[in-house]
């Protein structure tokens, strides 16, 4: 085992964390620094500062940051921009943000003189893969240490015990959720419990951001989504940053009852596995994204676009967010929304998100040409030329057929 004289471990404060930031110390027997990432969770990060300096972490060694805004300008947009969705439902919440938190990791192993990190994921999951690949393409000599491959505590009593040895503090939330989730700006997922039967109804009480379609509004409410390069800019006319509009989003959604999702995906590792997740705003944004992408883009770069979107999808779902070939998709996407610019109306009504118009100034629509009333500019005759040409090895197959 190679000595390992300080390591970053991506810190939450939770139990699972908790038990590894003592592990890392009884087992490498080095020096502990602890990463928190605020990306939207919905929960207070700063308590994870007093519970690092309770378990024995110098002030100096604690990393608490707010990336809100870098999470969605540079990994949620990006991402948008090619209308990604993953085995045609999710819109890939948790994936995202693993390599921002795997990035973050590296650069402040870096700045810290550490020579290796640390994780929570499981064995079993996706995001060990997300936090590993991200980090050896970032740092191809970083060492990465994941417990859970490691340690025989593979059990919650396990876990339990040693927090009680160790003297870590177990706290008991009131009306804590008996799921294992994970939430983001973008998303919030469950997974667990009686989820492990695909064929088991969610209850309801499990939904943390979205009102049930059932209960929603009687009436629909209309927005007005501002676009420029591919990219949101503002919401009913004000400007705002990618973090807020998100989160204004976020918020009109799940009041109208938008964004809820119960799938079963296929894993890296290879197993299927069953998850709920809420994505009230992306929702809403994917919609609108590709309302205004249909009057501003040339029909064969929307029909590239279409034919990429699943591939790139991948990449991101598999942890190849740092890969050449992912950055060389994005290019390519990135060139062609220079003209999706402009405005789209939405309703939203009910879990549906109901397009109502979209406008720019770069648009592709011609009326001269489109309209089903009589026209000057488009002489339809010319038709039949294409069609023939287009026929023509019908023609000639058919006549061998003979």
């Amino acid at each position: 085992m190679k000595e390992i004289k300080k390591v970053v471990l991506a810190y939450s404060g939770g139990l699972d964390t908790s038990v590894i930031l003592k592990w890392l110390g009884d087992t490498y027997k080095c020096e502990v620094v602890t990463f928190t990432a605020d990306i939207g969770q919905g929960e207070e990060v700063e308590p994870a500062r007093a519970k690092a300096e309770l378990l024995g972490i110098k002030p100096q060694n604690i990393f608490i940051e707010d990336l809100r805004e870098e999470f969605v300008r540079d990994f949620v947009f990006p991402m948008f921009r090619a209308n990604t969705i993953y085995e045609g439902e999710y819109l890939l919440g948790t994936s995202i943000a693993r390599p921002l938190i795997a990035k973050r990791l590296v650069e402040i192993a870096k700045e810290v003189g550490a020579d290796a990190i640390a994780h929570g994921a499981t064995g079993k999951g996706n995001d060990q893969v997300r936090f590993e690949l991200g980090a050896y393409a970032l740092n191809p000599n970083i060492k990465v240490i994941a417990p859970w491959r490691e340690w025989d505590l593979n059990s919650r009593e396990k876990l339990l015990s040693y927090a009680e040895n160790a003297g870590i503090p177990i706290e008991k939330k009131p009306n804590k959720s008996p799921y294992s989730m994970d939430a983001n700006l973008l998303h919030i997922s469950y997974e667990g419990q009686i989820l492990e039967d695909p064929n088991a109804e969610p209850e309801e009480s499990m939904w943390r951001w979205t009102t049930s379609p059932f209960d929603a509004p009687d009436s629909a409410e209309e927005i007005v989504i501002g676009f420029k390069n591919g990219d949101p800019i503002s919401l009913n006319g004000e400007l705002l940053s990618p973090a807020k509009l998100l989160e204004k989003l976020n918020a009109l959604g799940g009041k109208h009852g938008i964004g809820r999702l119960d799938i079963v995906e296929n894993r890296y590792v290879g197993m299927k596995s069953r998850g709920c997740y809420e994505t009230p705003g992306g929702t809403i944004l994917l919609k609108a994204h590709r309302a205004i992408e249909s009057i501003t883009l040339d029909r064969e770069e929307a029909h590239l676009k279409d034919e990429l979107m699943p591939r790139y999808a991948s990449l991101i779902y598999n942890g190849y967010w740092f890969s050449p070939e992912r950055e060389a998709l994005q290019a390519l996407i990135d060139k062609t929304q220079k003209n999706v610019e402009g405005e789209v109306r939405a309703k939203l009504y009910k879990g549906n998100v109901i397009i109502t118009g979209r406008k720019s100034d770069k648009s592709l629509f011609d009326e001269a040409y489109s309209t089903f009333e009589e026209d000057s500019v488009y002489n339809q005759s010319d038709a039949e030329g294409f069609i023939k040409l287009n026929a023509l090895r019908f023609i000639i197959a058919g006549k061998n057929r003979k």
